[in-house]
């Protein structure tokens, strides 16, 4: 066992193109089993017409992920990151695959103990998310801004790919008996198994890169208690002298002088949770596609949202200024009025360009904003700036899909 070390350039070290894809197998796999409920929402409208699953599931789904992110963010330096993240990734396997068990139980029957089943397997969701999502991004913060870039790609591709793959299940199994529960079934499974992939992933092959090791015993020297574990499972020893709590700025202070970026990351997916999934599926009407429009809007969406992700990797095409960075943000808004008089008076094709629209501003902002906030601080501080940038995520996702019910306000048969 090697001690810690800090030597070495990280342009010299190994396994950079490793770690990136990795960070990106562990994004889509943070997002495959909630997607997947997502893009697969015409079989939870078909068992399920008068609950609004779209809507309820999400509003589930986010207490959970806000409440426990709290907690975690709170305690951030005292807990073991390689725990949390294999646990959150622990349960997303558990709870993916008990929505597998209960279908087949119920043999897909609908009714209100089926929908609280979901409920309640759709919080251990949230809880799940909120350990993987501000543990990954904390561990990725004190890393280059490439691995970040990396892990909010793959989370975005976990809604593209699922809108794909519903769109060829929903034509491949549309005439057939029960089409849309086999296309479930078929997500589910598909999420399971990826689910299990990222914990292996995390487990046994992101620790022992080399460039992994650098980053996360250059931390422990800067104080960071977070990475004991993982640099043990790397065969790094930490000594004593380097386990005492350097200096550093407590999160209260972290917070104000970064107010101005979580602000930014809750007023994005403040607007992004208010109109999507909830409104894409109960407010746009009835038009050409049918049944499949709804899945159309979610797929563009997740398509350029994924796609944007990747803009900021052109350097004229990322938003470094926070000034710049907060009135394009602000700018967003003017799409509520958009999406209200597109829904009332406009065709598809309008409804799709919106939708196109919201993802690629919804990716490309998140990046630009999660790869500029942790710049210039050491790991430690680092890594609790990460998990605050998140906890403010969740609280905008919160917030948007409580003001996303507002939609119904004057709609006929909400309830």
């Amino acid at each position: 066992m090697t001690n810690v070390y800090g030597g070495e350039s990280p342009s010299r070290l190994e396994g950079k193109l490793s770690a990136m894809i990795v960070c990106w197998i562990l994004g889509f796999g943070s997002l495959i089993s909630w997607n997947s409920m997502l893009t697969m929402g015409d079989y939870y409208y078909n068992l399920f017409p008068d609950y609004h699953p779209s809507r309820v599931l999400t509003l589930v789904y986010q207490p959970f992920a806000f409440g426990t992110m709290s907690i975690l963010a709170y305690n951030e330096s005292k807990i073991n990151t390689r725990r949390r993240n294999i646990f959150g990734y622990s349960l997303f396997v558990a709870s993916t695959f008990m929505l597998l068990v209960l279908d087949l139980a119920t043999s897909g029957r609908g009714g209100l103990g089926s929908f609280i089943g979901i409920c309640v397997i759709v919080a251990f969701f949230g809880v799940a998310d909120a350990c993987v999502q501000g543990g990954i991004v904390g561990d990725l913060s004190f890393m280059l801004p490439d691995f970040i870039q990396s892990f909010f790609a793959g989370l975005a591709a976990s809604g593209a790919l699922t809108s794909a793959l519903r769109l060829i299940t929903k034509a491949a199994f549309e005439k057939s008996n029960n089409g849309l529960r086999k296309g479930a079934m078929l997500f589910l499974a598909i999420s399971t198994l990826f689910e299990f992939l990222c914990v292996l992933l995390y487990t046994y092959f992101f620790p022992k890169l080399p460039i992994v090791k650098y980053f996360r015993s250059k931390a422990a020297l800067e104080g960071s208690k977070t990475v004991q574990a993982d640099l043990a499972a790397a065969g790094i020893q930490t000594k004593e002298d380097h386990n005492e709590q350097n200096e550093r700025l407590s999160n209260k202070q972290l917070f104000i002088q970064n107010i101005d970026y979580a602000l930014d990351l809750f007023l994005i997916y403040v607007l992004t949770l208010s109109i999507f999934p909830g409104f894409l599926y109960e407010n746009t009407g009835e038009h050409k596609l049918g049944t499949w429009y709804p899945l159309v809007l979610i797929a563009s969406y997740n398509v350029w949202d994924l796609i944007s992700r990747y803009l900021p990797l052109v350097k004229f095409l990322k938003i470094e200024s926070r000034k710049g960075l907060t009135i394009a943000i602000l700018s967003r808004f003017l799409l509520i009025p958009a999406f209200y008089f597109t829904a009332k008076y406009g065709d598809q094709g309008w409804m799709i360009l919106l939708v196109s629209f919201l993802g690629l501003t919804n990716g490309h902002l998140t990046v630009c904003v999660m790869t500029a906030a942790p710049k210039c601080y050491k790991g430690p501080e680092q890594n609790a700036l990460g998990n605050i940038l998140v906890l403010c995520l969740l609280l905008g996702i919160f917030a948007g899909v409580s003001l996303d019910w507002l939609w119904l306000i004057g709609k006929k048969n909400a309830f």
